[in-house]
C-alpha cells in the first residue's frame, strides 16, 4: 500500500505553486506543514485529482490518479467542503454514500457508524444549516470516511474544532492511519505532534522537510518556526531537508 508522486508540478502565472515534488507514502499519519500559501492544498488538489498537474504523476499502487479504481480508496475533506443546508446530517450522508457507489443497506450501516463516531448520532435529524462550524466539518470528516478510504486526504481538518473536539479527532486519525495512509494538512503544529509517523514541511511550492520526529531532534514546533523564519539560502540545508526535489535526509 503505497501512493506514489512523482515530480509533480503546478504553476499559476508567474507563481510556482508546486516545483517538482516526489514522495512515497506508506501506511501511517503523515502530517503536512506550510503556511497559508505554501502550495499545501494545491498538493492535495493534485493528489485527490481534483487539480491536473502541469507535470508529474499521482499513482496508488498500479491506479492513476484518473482511475475509478483510484477514485474508489479516496477519502477527502477540502478545507470548505460543500453540503446541502437543507438536508440533515443524515440524509447528507446517504447522498454521498449513494454517489460513492455504497448499496443502500451498507450506507444505512456506515452512515449510522460514523455518526457516532464524530458525535453527530443525537443531531442526525438536524438541519446542516442549524449546525455550528465545528459540527459541520465533523460532518465533512464523516464523509470523507464513507468508502472505507485506504488513502484519507485531509486539508485543515480541524478548523472551527474547539480543544475537546481536536482531542477526539487526534485518537481518531491515528486509529485509521493504522489500517490507511492518512495525508493531513495544517498550519497548526499541534494538531500533528503527537499523532504523525512522518512530516513534511511545504514553503513557496517546494518540499523542503521529509522526515520523522527522530530526524527532527528537537521540539517540533521550533524546529518548524526555524524552516519558515531563519532560513539563510546559502547555509547548509539541515538534516531532513529537501531541496528542488532532492532529499537530503530521512527521506521516504
Amino acid at each position: 500500500m503505497e501512493l506514489h508522486i512523482d515530480r509533480l508540478s503546478k504553476h499559476y502565472k508567474n507563481k510556482i505553486a508546486a516545483d517538482r515534488i516526489s514522495l512515497s507514502l506508506g501506511r501511517g499519519v503523515h502530517g503536512l506543514l506550510g503556511a497559508n500559501g505554501a502550495g499545501k492544498t494545491t498538493l492535495m488538489r493534485m493528489i485527490c485529482g481534483i487539480l491536473r498537474p502541469d507535470s508529474g504523476t499521482v499513482t496508488f499502487g498500479r491506479a492513476d490518479v484518473s482511475t475509478e479504481e483510484y477514485r474508489s480508496i479516496l477519502g477527502y475533506l477540502p478545507q470548505d467542503f460543500g453540503y446541502y443546508p437543507g438536508f440533515t446530517a443524515e440524509d447528507f450522508l446517504m447522498y454521498m454514500a449513494a454517489l460513492k457507489g455504497l448499496r443502500k443497506t451498507d450506507a444505512r450501516c456506515r452512515t449510522e457508524e460514523l455518526l457516532s463516531l464524530v458525535g453527530l448520532e443525537t443531531h442526525k435529524k438536524q438541519k446542516i444549516k442549524t449546525y455550528s462550524g465545528g459540527m459541520k466539518q465533523r460532518l465533512g470528516i464523516a464523509q470523507a470516511l464513507l468508502n472505507r478510504p485506504k488513502l484519507l486526504v485531509l486539508d485543515e481538518p480541524t478548523a472551527g474544532l474547539d480543544p475537546k473536539e481536536r482531542v477526539r479527532f487526534r485518537e481518531m486519525i491515528d486509529r485509521i492511519g493504522q489500517e490507511s495512509i492518512v495525508l493531513l494538512s495544517t498550519h497548526i503544529v499541534s494538531d500533528i505532534e503527537l499523532i504523525a509517523d512522518r512530516i513534511l514541511m511545504m514553503k513557496d511550492g517546494r518540499l523542503i522537510f521529509n522526515g520523522t520526529h527522530e530526524d527532527i531532534g528537537e521540539n517540533l514546533e521550533e524546529f518548524y518556526l526555524k524552516q519558515f523564519d531563519d532560513i539563510n539560502p546559502s547555509a547548509p540545508a539541515p538534516a531532513g531537508t529537501v531541496t528542488g526535489s532532492k532529499i537530503k535526509h530521512g527521506g521516504i
